[in-house]
């Protein structure tokens, strides 16, 4: 079996491989040609375990997903996990994986598909609300399929944004990244809005004149519970692209809104059928486009990551 660590994954690929694993992903979704079991979600003491096995093509994998949000006062991350890739024939351990970073990189190019296909080729700003693993990563993405000049970033929970900005201005030198005050100024200096939070409640304000005409990328609710976007924002969209219907059920961004009436079902649509061509929208229009992930993610990036390291021989291969 190969053990892949997280530098060992990052030498394996580019963010352009993993890009092309998320779309996969989405269009193996359509097909329908996968099976692909309901997460478990097992929670205790305000901590979460997640279990996403997805079974499809030649192989299957099985991710195990650790949250524990009080990691940050620790200085530790609040995820950890680890994905397990085996042979879809006969269920031969292949590859183990550092869960954390596959988690992070396609969690990030989800993100980035989102932004690509809700919102103009000319968009040049965003703003990031969340300045943690995910909202790194969701940034770096982004500008992989826009030519970003400027982000704005706002998180009044994080007690080093401009550490923060420092590493990411490292991997992006000739973007502009800015510490902003209050959420209000970053929505007035942004075209696109990725959130990447635990809240609670809404992090975007109801007001309709700082959200109409922006794409909003929400990333951080998992839980029926957890709210990052406002009422307001569900009454100005004629559609909802969301990764995978269950994000209707998982997030309360749009469990909420459905249960209200704010939304309707068939307003809600899977990216996968932006990209098969099968149902078109107005990128020019207030968009949203809701990430909870799935287990077709962590296969198709675990299979791309896993050949491309046969290939250039990284890794560590042990017998169990």
């Amino acid at each position: 079996m190969l053990i892949l660590s997280e530098n060992d994954i990052l030498n394996a690929v580019d963010f352009n491989d993993l890009l092309k694993s998320a779309e996969n992903a989405l269009l193996l979704q359509e097909s329908g040609e996968f099976f692909m079991p309901d997460r478990v979600h097992l929670h205790h003491q305000g901590n979460v375990q997640l279990i996403m096995p997805a079974f499809a093509n030649d192989h299957f994998a099985t991710k195990l997903v650790s949250v524990y949000p009080g990691n940050r006062k620790l200085g530790k991350p609040s995820l950890y996990g680890t994905v397990i890739l085996q042979d879809g024939h006969t269920g031969e351990p292949l590859a183990l994986l550092n869960g954390a970073k596959l988690t992070a990189l396609r969690t990030g190019a989800a993100g980035a598909l989102g932004l690509a296909w809700t919102s103009p080729r000319n968009l040049e700003t965003i703003g990031l609300v969340g300045a943690g693993v995910q909202g790194f990563h969701q940034a770096l993405f982004a500008c992989t399929v826009r030519n970003i000049n400027k982000i704005a970033v706002f998180d009044p929970y994080h007690k080093d944004i401009q550490g923060f900005i420092r590493e990411l201005s490292a991997f992006l030198p000739e973007v502009k990244i800015t510490e902003q005050k209050n959420i209000h100024e970053l929505l007035n200096q942004s075209e696109a809005v990725i959130t990447s939070t635990t809240s609670l409640k809404p992090v975007i304000p109801g007001d309709v004149s700082l959200i109409n005409g922006k794409h909003f990328i929400g990333i951080g609710s998992y839980r029926p519970d957890m709210r990052e976007y406002p009422d307001a924002l569900f009454k100005q969209l004629s559609a909802v692209i969301v990764d995978t219907p269950l994000a209707k059920k998982e997030s309360g961004d749009l469990a909420s809104p459905l249960k209200m009436g704010l939304i309707r079902e068939d307003q809600v649509y899977t990216l996968g059928k932006l990209i098969s061509g099968k149902v078109k929208i107005d990128d020019t229009q207030t968009n949203f486009f809701k990430s909870v992930g799935m287990a077709l993610f962590d296969l198709e990036a675990a299979e791309i990551i896993y050949s491309r390291a046969k290939q250039k021989q990284i890794g560590q291969e042990v017998e169990l």
